[in-house]
């Protein structure tokens, strides 16, 4: 999003997170706090100002607080706990979640909210905004039990103090800039002497505090410091350590735990999922590593495990919290518990697993059509899969159901890719006693739905899952048998070999950006093993949620590592092809590098990655890293959605409320009829103008080198089309930009077509609108992104945020019966609440006779099933060379005497023997009236209908009866709201 940041809309979140209890936050007993928060979310100016975040404003926060309280409180009554030990072995490891063994000084609970120091590395440290007068000193102060206290003034109860000295040490150009935000030139160092027995290590185990004392040794200032960077390089052999979590061997279970500022560690086995403990063992602490370990032979495949970790907490004093294991592979029902496994086992293998493979249909990431796809959403509504497998990994297995008819279909017509929203585990949806909300009366109104859809939220099935709770595990949810570790994996294997036979690769949307909740809440799982290192902090510790919720630090060592470690895993075990990755522009550059290589080493196979490279947050414009962001991954291969075509197809951008997105027409919606003396209609006419000059540059691939020529007859580069104040092309190969018109964020585009296209519209009219639509992203260079329904004429009935809504708001009808208009007002709290004059626009929408008939959803469907088929025919559609595109792709119908609404492309097969077709012409036209073009430049050619579109079931056939080419003239026709495909064959 290039070198500026955009404009912050602050919006409340609807509820805080329930349990939460900040780091950094003390609080006066054991009982978690619950503090409001805020949520970021990008607010862009017109005309093409990119979309950022809006897909994350409120559904993983709200999720987290909806659902705190009936998933994660674990055995034990809850994380609260109690400030005496524990007592027994069985105790410890029943629960509670957190022990306070030693809680911190009074005369220390409130810090003064000022910027803390942060180390730099092992020896350094900044302290932002600090000045210090004559004879001031900065001191470090250290106790193992966490018994310092602010006595007359002083600071008492310290193991060790040190001095701290100025340093004048320079940094590396690269560590200046990932350190800007902090704004300071005030760096202290460890002494070069310090006392024996206080070495590095142990500077940040135990209560650790820094002050500024003056000549007297009287605190005029004391504050932790943050030491993720001390740790990083105190540890960095932890990054090469293979096998964290638990492992199998003939010798029975070995553990293994990084929790290099705890105490103490132990492990708590269980035979079952709710049995008692079986044993409790003390783990070996590793001091080059800081991971902590133990071998335990009686531990079997099967059994389940916990850790006591003793660490202190800044704010809160000497926990023992007890955690489920960041590597977990599998757990219990409400992830109460790890589950021991070994994925190569036979008994977590359905019958068939080591044989089914991959569908070899990717031969370069521009080969893949991506079908974007809810697990539950495909199945929870479709009456030909048995009651217990709706909603369920098992439908996917079920070859003769309606959904899977329907996805063969899909994948004989030319997709390649089913990726699935979330399915490893997440926070927010009840793992036991899920249920959906009654339904109301039909008279009751159109708000009762959107009210029982709220009230129900906490404890209905639905959730799309971008909350996560641990990476690694299958999500239980999906699963017939949430409380058993081995169902979840076989049944999610099963799910991967149904879509297999179905001809489809599995992709995956993965989160790593953040984590559902921080601190010492009970669905807190990292930050209560390493408090202070997984979360991204500001300057004053506070943890950072500018993606909705509780920022990850992937540019922290081992945070980085886990995403790493994570996906392979996924890769390897559950035979994923390809991943989508949830706000990766938060995520660092050099650690998609090292996971692209690392799959590619290891697997010895191409894994594609794609993701969001929004630019936004406290990361924007590399502020702290070089971001896996649009502008910044040129290069590497790795895909990022692009918001220049989809803002140029529908209008405005994503994140646009009813009223303004009804005024802010895209290029698929024709311009009124009327003279072009009215102002309106010549500010419509450039408008339109400019939205093609993008959507060609779309098609191109958005490549920074294609060179087109742009409405007012100027020949430019990509990089010199403006996008806003981004450059529109910001690619350097295709497989870098992902094309898309809808997925699950915002309003479907059939519901944003209701607020686009004039009132009266025809059910035809929506219909071929839609196509026109989809067709552009069918024919644009890149990798091709579909939202599941889309080819249904879908319908969220306006909500344009459904992450809560539940099972009724996002529901699929593969009869082709009922695309989901109008069932009632929305119920998100994007509408109801937080814009609060969006209903009355909806409202009046939701009126309109929109819904669409049986006939004009089957017939969409045809028409896109046409789509996929002539994408598939040839790679001239599909380059992976921008040089290729550049040599072989050619627009007509530009510069200033071009027809608004129509882009014509024709692409050359010549000298390519793969290529199907000797050339191929392609005519969007998204006028209400037919187009003829005159191009003298195509005249000569034997020129005829695509064969796809000139079938005898072709979707749509008024193509074979009104499309037509005078070969010797060059003169093309083609009917109103169409996509049309001329080739000349060999």
């Amino acid at each position: 999003m290039g070198s500026r940041s955009h404009p912050l809309r602050i919006l409340p979140l609807l509820a805080a997170m329930a349990g939460f209890t900040a780091h950094t936050t003390p609080v006066a007993s054991t009982a978690p706090t619950a503090p409001t928060a805020q949520n970021a979310r990008t607010a862009h100016a017109a005309p093409a100002a990119p979309a950022a975040h809006v897909e994350h404003v409120e559904h993983v926060a709200r999720a987290a607080a909806l659902h705190s309280l009936s998933r994660g409180a674990g055995e034990g009554g809850g994380e609260g706990g109690s400030s005496r030990n524990a007592g027994s072995d069985d105790a410890a490891c029943a629960g509670p979640l957190s022990t306070v063994l030693a809680p911190i000084s009074p005369s220390l609970a409130k810090p003064d909210g000022r910027q803390q120091p942060v180390w730099i590395d092992a020896r350094r440290l900044l302290w932002p905004g600090l000045m210090l007068e004559a004879g001031q000193v900065v001191r470090l102060h250290r106790s193992t039990p966490g018994a310092l206290s602010l006595t007359d003034g002083r600071m008492t109860g310290a193991d060790s103090t040190l001095t701290l000295t100025p340093s004048t040490e320079p940094l590396s150009t690269e560590f200046v800039a990932q350190t800007a935000y902090l704004q300071t030139d005030v760096q202290l160092a460890l002494p070069d002497a310090p006392e024996a027995s206080l070495d590095a290590q142990s500077l940040h185990r135990g209560q650790v505090l820094l002050t500024v004392e003056d000549a007297q040794g009287r605190v005029l200032r004391w504050s932790p410091a943050q030491s993720a960077r001390a740790l990083d390089a105190l540890y960095a052999a932890a990054e090469n350590e293979p096998a964290l979590g638990a492992s199998l061997s003939g010798k029975g279970a070995a553990f293994k735990l990084w929790a290099p500022t705890a105490d103490r560690v132990e492990l708590c086995t269980y035979p079952g999922p709710d049995t008692p403990a079986h044993a409790r063992l003390p783990l070996t602490r590793d001091d080059r590593t800081g991971i902590w370990s133990a071998t335990a032979p009686a531990v079997r495949p099967g059994a389940y495990y916990r850790y006591l970790v003793e660490v202190f907490v800044p704010g809160l004093g000497r926990v023992r919290n007890l955690v489920t294991d960041p590597y977990s592979v599998s757990l219990s029902a409400d992830s109460a518990r790890s589950y021991v496994a070994d994925l190569s086992e036979a008994r977590l293998k359905p019958a068939g697993w080591s044989a089914s493979r991959i569908p070899d249909r990717v031969k370069t990431p521009t080969d893949m059509v991506v079908y974007e796809l809810h697990v539950r959403d495909f199945s929870r509504d479709d009456a030909s899969v048995p009651a217990a497998m709706r909603g369920k990994y098992l439908a996917f297995t079920q070859r003769q159901s309606q959904g899977m008819k329907h996805l063969r279909e899909l994948a004989r017509a030319g997709l390649t890719d089913v990726h699935l929203l979330p399915i490893f585990d997440i926070a927010s949806v009840p793992e036991r006693g899920c249920k959906a909300p009654p339904l109301p009366p039909k008279d009751a109104g159109p708000e009762a739905l959107a009210r029982a859809a709220r009230a129900g939220a906490a404890t209905d099935c639905f959730n799309w899952g971008y909350d996560p709770f641990h990476y690694s595990a299958p999500e239980g949810s999906y699963a017939s048998d949430a409380n058993d570790g081995a169902t979840r994996v076989r049944e999610l294997r099963a799910m991967v070999m149904g879509l297999h036979a179905a001809g489809l690769r599995v992709g995956m949307d993965v989160v790593y950006n953040h984590t559902s909740t921080s601190g010492q809440a009970a669905q807190s799982v990292l930050d209560r093993i390493v408090p202070g290192y997984y979360q991204r902090l500001d300057a004053t510790g506070k943890v950072e949620n500018s993606t909705c919720c509780d920022n990850t630090a992937t540019e922290h060592r081992m945070m980085g590592k886990l995403l790493v470690d994570s996906v392979v895993m996924w890769a390897r075990e559950y035979k994923i092809a390809s991943f989508r990755f949830d706000l990766m522009g938060h995520q660092p550059r050099a650690v998609m590098e090292q996971l692209q290589a690392r799959l590619k080493r290891e697997l010895g196979r191409e894994v594609q990655l794609i993701g969001e490279g929004w630019n936004f947050g406290e990361v924007a414009d590399g502020k702290r890293f070089v971001q896996a962001s649009q502008l910044s991954l040129n290069g590497t291969g790795i895909g990022t959605f692009s918001d220049r075509g989809r803002d140029a197809v529908r209008g405005g951008a994503a994140g646009d409320g009813p009223a303004e997105a009804a005024r802010r027409p895209g290029f698929i919606v024709p311009m009124p009829a009327g003279d072009l003396a009215d102002p309106a209609l010549t500010k419509r006419r450039e408008e339109l103008l400019q939205q093609g000059d993008l959507l060609k540059l779309a098609m191109a691939g958005t490549l920074r080198g294609y060179t087109l020529e742009t409405r007012d007859g100027r020949r430019v580069r990509g990089e010199q089309l403006p996008y806003g104040d981004q450059p529109g092309g910001y690619a350097s190969v295709p497989a870098e930009v992902v094309n898309y018109v809808e997925n699950h964020d915002n309003m479907t585009l059939f519901d944003a077509l209701v607020l686009k296209l004039p009132m009266n519209a025809s059910d035809e009219d929506r219909a071929r609108t839609q196509i026109v639509a989809l067709g552009i992203n069918a024919l644009s260079q890149g990798v091709a992104y579909f939202h599941a329904g889309g080819e249904l004429l879908r319908s969220k009935s306006m909500d344009g945020n459904s992450y809560d809504s539940g099972d009724w708001f996002n529901r699929l009808d593969w009869s082709q019966t009922d695309n989901g208009f109008g069932i009632g007002l929305p119920p998100t709290a994007e509408n109801a609440a937080a814009h609060s004059d969006h209903y009355p626009v909806l409202r009046q929408y939701l009126g309109l006779s929109a819904k669409p008939r049986p006939a004009a959803i089957a017939w969409t469907n045809r028409a896109f099933l046409d789509l996929l088929r002539i994408r598939a025919s040839t790679p001239l559609l599909r380059l992976s060379d921008p040089v290729e595109i550049g040599r072989r792709l050619v627009f007509h119908n530009t510069g200033p005497g071009q027809q608004p609404g129509v882009i014509v492309g024709r692409l050359d097969g010549a000298g390519r023997a793969d290529a199907g077709f000797e050339r191929l012409l392609y005519v969007v036209n998204a006028g209400a009236g037919p187009a003829t073009l005159e191009l003298p430049a195509e005249a000569g050619f034997a020129w005829r209908l695509h064969p796809v579109q000139r079938a005898a079931g072709a979707g749509d056939g008024r193509l074979r009866k009104e499309a037509s080419v005078d070969r010797a003239s060059g003169r093309f026709q083609v009917p109103a709201r169409s996509v049309t495909v001329f080739v000349v064959e060999r």
